[in-house]
């Protein structure tokens, strides 16, 4: 039995499916480590909705077992790795969807939080230009994804502690995004940030953690923008254009689209957290709602 980091037990406070889950993780990747033949080499990671062992192979070669909570997002992840084959992103070794487990490709510790954020920038968008292929019928539709959240964004009642210009603005270019079919059969990454970009002995760089979709990569930018905040305390406006304006010209993206998007999925974050993420009596967080803000302001001119 491994030893779960006090991260990932603190996960079961967020409700009964995740309290299953933690109490199941360890027989889980016990059973994974028998099929597969793997054995331990190291202390049990984790992420937001997984735990990461290090592990050897049978043969010897150094790996990471992943085991994933069961949700939407990470139903897929196999997939999107398979698809990609490693070009730009960690190599998928093997998956056993039923237990969301995987056997990955195992790189460096160090992320892109390490490298100068305009720098990082522009790396992450050489990598949008790989990893930007051409999407699974699996993957859920991003247009369905930002459907259900406009649907929820507009019903927040006019005195929700949102500015009314940005949540109208977000409804009509939301609506107008999902209804445009020109880019809607692309993988996209979902989550792809500072974090998800690690260094490797094959590459400098690989993507891990997709959430994927399918749908359009002007999707993609807005992580880039929020994560990494305080570095931009006492010039966010110009910070966040600086970064903006970064990825859109490395990637060749088109400005007003991207633009959008950002401010879509701005909205709908702060939509999330005043409705979704306020369960036990919790108040909205009130610091990311003023980052919600701010980013999307800072895109418009």
């Amino acid at each position: 039995m491994i030893e779960l980091p006090a991260a990932v037990r603190a996960m079961s406070a967020r409700g009964p499916q995740w309290q299953t889950w933690v109490d199941g993780l360890p027989k889980s990747v016990a059973g994974q480590l028998d099929d597969w033949d793997l054995v331990p080499d190291g202390a049990a990671l984790h992420g937001f909705c997984s735990v990461v062992l290090p592990v050897r192979t049978g043969d010897g070669v150094p790996a990471m077992l992943k085991v994933a909570f069961p949700d939407d997002e990470s139903e897929h992840e196999h997939l999107a790795l398979r698809r990609w084959d490693g070009n730009g992103t960690v190599r998928l070794l093997g998956a056993n969807p039923y237990r969301r487990a995987m056997l990955l490709e195992r790189l460096q510790a160090r992320s892109l939080d390490d490298v100068w954020d305009l720098e990082a920038c522009e790396v992450v968008a050489g990598l949008y230009r790989r990893i930007h292929v051409p999407a699974l019928p699996q993957l859920r539709r991003l247009a369905d994804f930002v459907r259900t959240g406009n649907a929820d964004l507009a019903a927040l009642p006019r005195s929700a502690a949102l500015p009314h210009r940005l949540v109208e603005q977000a409804l009509s270019l939301g609506a107008d995004l999902v209804t445009d079919t020109g880019a809607a059969d692309t993988i996209v990454h979902g989550d792809l940030h500072y974090d998800n970009v690690l260094a490797s002995e094959r590459e400098p760089w690989l993507v891990i953690d997709p959430k994927p979709m399918a749908g359009d990569p002007h999707y993609e930018i807005a992580p880039m923008l929020w994560n990494r905040w305080d570095e931009l305390s006492g010039y966010v406006r110009d910070g966040v254009r600086r970064r903006f304006h970064t990825l859109v010209d490395a990637a060749g993206f088109d400005v007003d689209r991207a633009r959008a998007w950002v401010i879509v999925r701005m909205m709908h974050n702060a939509m999330w957290e005043l409705t979704e993420n306020t369960g036990g009596g919790r108040a909205p967080n009130s610091a990311w709602l003023t980052t919600c803000v701010a980013v999307a302001k800072a895109v418009q001119d």
